[in-house]
């Protein structure tokens, strides 16, 4: 974590101490909130829709911390006149200066990743192969925006060998800001997809979006970028990068730099081999899905920028572990396969996991449950049906869905199912799941413990369920319901 005196970050992100006797106060540490204050920790109030941060400021005080930012345009309370303040003009931006500042006197690699999907598992991968020759420290949970990010860096201590920093946005400018403050010395995009299509408009927009990471690339940076993305090859032909820059792509298809050949996958695990600037044989992943397969091309071209030889790469993949509900394989009360990949959910993303359950084999019925995806705008209608059209018997036996949106992916998949009675059911809140024709190859619910009773019914230990849905969705119950006894 940063330590520094109080004068020092001050200087670092542009404040005011209120009083020069405070300035020798030593600093361990920043929090932004009060109930999870350290001793020594600098408290930063920050504002949200329903609080203000500065409210909780004597709280903090008493949990320990050892001085705070204040917005000098703020009256300071009589219970703080002599407490010591650091003023600013904002204390989110006061955070970001402070962290950016921070990173600049560190002595450490950042490899930067962002992307539509994939970004968590990549960061985890990276990670993972880095730590056999390193010391490195990951974005932890959802601390991949503005303000995550930020307290990120500043967790950091000064042995730290190597960063992996997640990027998240929901509009323009924001990976721009993230990059600004990381200044990473790698920068990996995993895809373009159609996440934050509300915001942005486009895939195009979104591609444009996510580039912004490039400007904060260091000089003699290197440059990851998925090469079976069109968009992201358009994308970088037109950032008119100096000759520093290092360019590399990786993916699927025959013309990346790092490429996948002899991919084999199943509902735990997926081998392949590498061609290209290098060459490897036999890996092993403990995740499936021919996109983590992608995800971990990444990773390996990470990893040998960074000097990591071949075994030590391969010793990283073998003790790989994963965020959670990222396509996490459990199992269900009667032994069947579940594989929870309830994080989130677009319609890129989705796709991918159908493609992965048309993959596997061995299994009685493989089954589809699939929730609403959020955040789409006016398309999310079509978007919907879209994901239905790609789905077909040859992908997967039965398509359960959850949600409002979903019944357009319900319909659309049923057109192409078995055209028989009960091909399609939309069952209600009036509607009795137990009298309900629960071998239909696709069914609609717009009620969440229903479906669950439903598919209980129904579920051989032979199956296998993908279960895949926004986040807001919450689509772990089902998995979560589907393991007790």
């Amino acid at each position: 974590m940063i330590k520094r005196t109080l004068g020092a970050i001050a200087d670092m992100c542009g404040g005011t101490l209120t009083d020069d006797r405070f300035a020798e106060i030593a600093i361990a540490g920043v929090t932004k909130d009060s109930r999870d204050v350290q001793p020594g920790q600098l408290y930063i109030p920050l504002a949200g829709y329903n609080f203000d941060g500065h409210d909780f400021a004597s709280n903090a005080l008493d949990s320990g911390a050892a001085a705070l930012i204040w917005q000098s345009n703020r009256q300071i309370p009589d219970e703080l006149a002599d407490e010591p303040l650091l003023l600013v003009d904002d204390p989110l931006t006061a955070l970001q200066r402070l962290a950016a500042s921070y990173r600049e006197e560190l002595n450490l690699k950042v490899v930067g990743i962002t992307g539509s999907n994939g970004k968590t598992t990549t960061k985890d991968m990276v990670a993972s192969v880095l730590s056999g020759m390193f010391r490195v420290h990951k974005t932890e949970g959802n601390l991949n925006n503005h303000i995550g990010l930020p307290i990120t860096v500043l967790q950091l201590d000064e042995t730290i060998d190597v960063v992996v920093l997640e990027m998240g946005m929901s509009g323009f400018g924001e990976i721009e800001l993230l990059a600004g403050i990381a200044k990473p010395d790698i920068v990996v995009i995993t895809n373009i997809g159609d996440a934050h299509l509300l915001q942005l408009g486009s895939r195009e927009g979104i591609a444009k979006a996510k580039l912004e990471i490039v400007s904060g690339l260091r000089d003699g940076g290197l440059l990851l970028f998925n090469g079976d993305e069109p968009l992201l090859h358009t994308g970088v032909k037109n950032l008119q990068l100096p000759g520093s820059i290092h360019i590399q792509t990786f993916g699927l298809q025959a013309n990346n730099d790092w490429k996948a050949v002899h991919v084999k996958v199943d509902a735990i695990s997926s081998a392949f081999n590498v061609e290209g600037i290098e060459s490897f044989a036999s890996l092993s992943l403990p995740v499936p899905g021919h996109h983590n397969v992608s995800n971990a091309l990444a990773a390996i071209a990470v990893g040998r920028a960074l000097g990591i030889p071949a075994a030590k790469i391969r010793e990283g993949f073998e003790g790989l572990r994963l965020t959670g509900m990222r396509i996490e394989p459990v199992r269900a009360y009667n032994g069947a396969m579940l594989l929870n990949d309830a994080y989130n959910a677009n319609p890129t993303a989705v796709r991918a996991a159908v493609d992965l359950v048309a993959q596997l084999s061995g299994y009685r019925r493989k089954w589809l449950v699939l929730g609403d995806m959020l955040e789409l705008g006016a398309q999310d209608a079509e978007l919907h049906a879209d994901i239905g059209d790609y789905i077909t018997p040859h992908k997967a036996d039965r398509v359960l869905t959850y949600g409002a949106l979903s019944r357009h992916t319900a319909s659309a998949a049923s057109k192409s199912f078995e055209k028989k009675p009960g091909a399609a059911e939309e069952i209600g809140a009036k509607t009795d799941p137990s009298s309900a024709q629960t071998e239909a190859a696709v069914v609609a619910f717009e009620d969440k413990e229903e479906l669950i009773e439903c598919l209980r019914a129904s579920l051989s230990p032979e199956d296998l369920v993908l279960v895949k849905g926004s986040r807001s969705m919450r689509m772990e119950e089902i998995v979560h319901a589907l393991q007790r006894v």
